[in-house]
């Protein structure tokens, strides 16, 4: 499958099937947003789950928040995002296209001129006013990243949390940059949601700490369903680091046009800390009973994208194969992402049948994420399961009636078992735990 084929039939499928439709699109649309239909938003919101539950739920030392996305000037002055958060403007004076200069290698990807202006500095954040009052004094960013919502919090936290370095702050939520040039469907977009963690260490384990968290983040992925033959870990070079950051690697997946960023593990040292504390003159510092010493403590930041994420699950879990003779498009996802984990489906829209239906459903529905279904051949909807990723689908039909058993059907195999109603849910959490992710193909 060529690189262009498989992008297509991705984006095709998302809006086919509810997982992404064009914002705004009865008004022709507006650039760089997406709205999530209801398959969308059930496997985004497990995405986000599920590093939830990593992160912060299974976890001891790392505690959650969330903070405003309306934020002071003053923060972002403190982090150097006022000064710092650029990317290079260049206009082509042909036709008169704006491009990020880093990104075209010189030529117009519109028109092919080489005639650009010269690159100049693009600041990314959004500004907005609060107040009736459009005037400096009303000045307010949309964020641009989670992050600086934990550092101004650092002192609220470890005051009511009772932690202690190493220990992290986690949020997740939606950031806002304005891109010069957003593409590649979901994969850079102007309104985005992130999961971001900041690991709160002493200045002397700041090393070890960023080592672990970009190995375990790199797990993460594969844990998930992403082949490890379609991630990577790159180092940043010199010439590319933040201006907080001392170490940076990116964990990148193999999307149809190449390697790009799913996460970024930063070691941010104390810059935040003690940037927001010359600022604002409170005293973001850990005072260490122990050695009756206070210091400052370095920042490791694993920070991610939600909805890159999510993209990178569909891309890496769809395939093509033949079942009696035809093709079929199937989303080999890991059963804790998939947007639905059970369909159940009566197999005809006969009353008695469907009102069992109903009752398997009603016992599922506590333990798995489910659909049900009651439209077409039992085939058609099948094959729409497999298209949607719905790892396990539960057939009543006939013979339920008469002794209580279903057809548990498996959406990577296709094999099916018979097992009573008072079995089934065992049965497919069995399943959903001797679950492999798939090779690439």
């Amino acid at each position: 499958m060529g690189e262009n084929d498989l992008m297509e039939k991705i984006v095709s499928l998302a809006k086919r099937r509810g997982f992404v439709y064009p914002s705004a699109e009865i008004y022709g649309g507006f650039r760089s947003t997406y709205d999530y239909g209801p398959l969308g938003t059930s496997m985004l919101r497990n995405v986000k789950n599920a590093w939830w539950d990593e992160m912060v739920t299974r976890r001891r030392d790392v505690v959650g928040i969330d903070a405003a996305i309306l934020s002071s000037p003053k923060i972002w002055e403190a982090s150097g995002h006022l000064a710092n958060f650029t990317d290079p403007l260049v206009d082509c004076r042909n036709c008169k296209e704006r491009w990020r200069a880093d990104h075209i290698e010189g030529v117009c990807p519109k028109c092919g001129s080489t005639d650009l202006t010269e690159a100049r500095a693009f600041n990314l954040m959004f500004k907005t006013f609060v107040g009736p009052l459009e005037d400096d004094a009303a000045v307010a960013y949309l964020r641009p990243e989670t992050a600086q919502g934990m550092f101004v919090n650092f002192s609220n936290v470890l005051g009511t949390s009772r932690k202690k370095p190493p220990f992290g702050i986690a949020q997740m939520g939606k950031s806002f940059r304005n891109e010069i040039t957003p593409g590649n469907f979901v994969f850079r977009t102007r309104e985005f949601e992130q999961m971001e963690m900041e690991f709160f260490v002493p200045p002397d384990e700041a090393d070890k700490w960023f080592v672990y968290w970009y190995e375990k983040r790199f797990a993460w992925y594969v844990e998930n369903g992403i082949p490890e033959s379609m991630l990577r870990i790159r180092p940043h070079e010199q010439d590319e680091l933040s201006h907080y950051s001392t170490g940076t690697v990116d964990i990148e997946f193999l999307f149809p046009w190449g390697w790009g960023e799913l996460e970024g593990i930063a070691n941010r040292t104390d810059y935040d800390l003690k940037a927001h504390a010359a600022h604002s003159g409170a005293r973001l510092e850990y005072f260490d009973q122990a050695s009756n010493t206070s210091y400052v403590p370095y920042v490791i930041e694993p920070a991610a994208g939600a909805t890159r994420t999510m993209m990178a699950f569909l891309i890496a879990a769809y395939t093509e194969d033949e079942v009696d003779g035809e093709t079929r498009s199937v989303l080999r996802l890991h059963p804790r992402i998939a947007p639905n984990q059970v369909a159940v489906l009566p197999l005809m829209r006969k009353e008695a049948l469907v009102a069992k239906a109903a009752d398997v459903f009603d016992l599922l529905s506590g333990d798995f994420i489910c659909d049900y279904d009651e439209t077409q051949s039992i085939g058609r909807r099948y094959r729409r399961q497999d298209e949607v990723g719905t790892p396990a689908c539960v057939t009543v039909d006939y013979q339920t009636l008469e002794d209580g058993t279903v057809t548990v059907r498996d959406r990577d195999t296709t094999s099916q078992v018979r097992v009573s109603i008072e079995e089934v849910a065992s049965t497919i959490a069995a399943t959903f735990a001797a679950w492999k992710p798939p090779v690439a193909q």
